[in-house]
């Protein structure tokens, strides 16, 4: 038998190795077809675990929606104590609702705590139900608000007016004092009687209606009877007078039943309040122009013990008499002292858990039943001063619309858009916040159809026993179709980075190779995280002196260059002409 030649294998081994070096190579170049993590041949010397880490590969399923939102996604919510303070005698201010009107289309809700203390009296516009004010000025300014009511009833359509400065001053004021006491009745749960007269009503309703924002106006349920069952005279006198003036309204009883013994020293239970409901459902149906009126609740706390089943009961027994089951969901308490707090990636995690209870007691009683997020803010108690109404709480924010949208919650009203607390929008100067310019900037870009998000390269894999919360969150939606700017089939991109590096987000699969607008958001000024000022790309957002919005321009990135995230910031990044076949229809 013949046997090898030892002088032709050093050839044969160089040939051997060579070939198999190149095949490797041939295999890592195409590596992410086929891996969950991104290679490339690293640079200075540096170790290929580096770039994994630094590199996030990112790609959207552009077939179909994993979810189709309501075209309100993003509502709002006014608190009634703006009726305690005075300042529901200034939505008719032109800038407040060109605030509004840039939110649009959206709901808003009237309600919050004091809901249950609101009854209405069918009267025009009687001083005694306006509340305190300091004695020195009270008279002069009741008389400014009944000449500003005059000249508004002179007007047509949409009534606006121009309020000067010194009675902005002066309001102010009043609703500092006011501010006191409201809440003083909050910590001692001791709450008076909030009236709701008929010129009332018409202010809040035109404010919604010149906005472009659909009314959700929250009723008393505990106005009771002696056997505990809902007394509706009030509510009755309130319907009869909005089908006379044609208001279209949609409807709620209660703000979180759960809660009633440890306010009132009442409790609800839930077969009583299917019972409400069930009455409400019949007392609409009575007045003719409210007959089809959409009616939502029970309007629950947060998914605890007791709210989860007084949810289950209610579901149970008057599941089918509400168009969408609300709830709320607040992340903290007031007690939060540091910014760097809104940032815990186990704090903003809670919202999910939270959905994950509520959706379940739906389905079991009512599958497909919609669910809305009916009152949402970062701190309980009207918020935290100097920190809910800063940068920092936008990544709370945020995240909170992208958890939503992507767990399918069809709405998610924000308390408050203006004046209540610390967790508003618009301050009492009329202007915006850091939440509204990114709640402005999520409705220019952000549809209702959400797409599904592939990442790669985002975290090392979890050791044993160690739960790896992420702090690149990213999200992605069809581009909202108001927007003229993009040509259907656009996609918006939205992320949150919670590092304190930069990061590098690189668009691959359908993504790759396209044109991407960039909106990075950021904080203007010194104050870091606690401005009370954002920058889009560089340039500080303000309203004009015409009380007109400012361009929000792009900056474009060319095709193929990779996505640089600063630290701590949020970003929205608009693929277009990229026809996915998702957002076309």
């Amino acid at each position: 038998m013949p046997k090898c030649s030892p002088c032709a294998s050093p050839w044969s081994s160089l040939w051997l190795t060579s070939f198999v070096i190149l095949v490797v190579q041939s295999v890592i170049s195409s590596s992410y077809s086929s891996s969950s993590t991104y290679q490339r041949t690293a640079a200075g010397g540096k170790r290929p675990g580096f770039l994994r880490r630094t590199l996030v590969l990112l790609d959207v399923n552009t077939r179909s929606p994993i979810r189709v939102l309501n075209d309100n996604f993003l509502s709002l919510q006014l608190d009634p104590a703006i009726i305690r303070d005075g300042w529901l005698d200034f939505l008719s201010s032109r800038r407040l609702v060109t605030l509004a009107r840039g939110l649009s289309p959206a709901f808003l809700r009237f309600g919050g705590k004091r809901t249950d203390f609101l009854q209405f009296n069918n009267q025009k516009n009687l001083a005694k139900f306006r509340g305190p004010g300091p004695d020195y000025y009270l008279k002069n300014y009741e008389d400014d608000i009944v000449r500003s009511d005059i000249a508004l009833d002179k007007q047509k359509g949409c009534k606006l007016a121009h309020h000067p400065d010194i009675m902005l001053e002066l309001q102010r004021e009043k609703a500092a004092t006011t501010q006191l006491v409201l809440l003083k009745e909050q910590l001692s749960n001791i709450y008076s009687n909030i009236t709701i007269t008929a010129r009332s009503l018409d202010k809040l309703y035109n404010f919604a209606d010149c906005a472009g924002l659909h009314l959700i106006l929250g009723l008393n349920a505990l106005h009771r009877n002696p056997d505990n069952s809902w007394n509706t005279s009030s509510t009755l006198s309130l319907l009869k007078y909005g089908a006379g003036k044609k208001y279209n309204i949609s409807w709620e009883l209660g703000n979180e039943p759960n809660a009633y013994r440890s306010m009132v020293g009442r409790a609800v239970n839930s077969t009583q309040l299917a019972q409400d409901y069930a009455k409400l459902r019949t007392l609409l149906q009575s007045v003719r122009y409210y007959n089809r009126a959409h009616l939502y609740g029970p309007n629950a706390g947060r998914p605890r013990k007791n709210a989860v089943v007084l949810l289950d009961g209610f579901m149970k027994n008057s599941g089918s008499v509400i168009d969408a089951v609300t709830w709320q969901h607040y992340f903290m308490d007031g007690r939060v002292k540091k910014a760097e707090d809104f940032l815990k990636t186990r704090l903003l995690d809670t919202l999910t858990e939270q959905i994950t209870k509520v959706t379940k007691v739906v389905n079991t009683h009512t599958p497909g039943k919609k669910v809305w997020l009916g009152g949402l803010a970062p701190a309980w108690a009207g918020g935290i001063n100097n920190l809910s109404e800063t940068f920092a709480a936008s990544f709370l924010w945020i995240n909170t619309l992208g958890v939503a949208a992507v767990q399918g919650i069809d709405v998610v009203l924000r308390h408050s858009f203006f004046d209540y607390g610390y967790a508003h929008l618009v301050d009492q100067h009329f202007n915006p916040l850091p939440d509204y310019w990114f709640s402005l900037v999520f409705k220019r870009l952000v549809g209702p159809k959400v797409l599904a998000v592939r990442v790669a390269g985002l975290q090392r894999k979890p050791q044993p026993g160690r739960v790896i919360r992420d702090k690149l969150r990213i999200y992605a939606h069809c581009t909202s179709y108001y927007n003229p700017n993009y040509m259907r089939g656009s996609i918006t991109v939205y992320i949150i980075n919670l590092h304190r590096s930069r990061k590098k987000i690189k668009l691959a699969g359908t993504l790759r190779n396209r044109t991407v607008h960039q909106y990075l958001l950021q904080p203007h000024g010194e104050g870091g995280l606690r401005a009370r000022h954002v920058q889009l790309n560089g340039e500080k957002l303000l309203m004009g002196k015409d009380e007109t919005f400012p361009e929000l321009k792009p900056k474009v990135l060319r095709a193929g260059r990779t996505i640089a995230m600063p630290p701590m910031t949020i970003g929205f990044y608009v693929i277009k002409n990229i026809n996915a076949y998702a957002c076309r229809r």
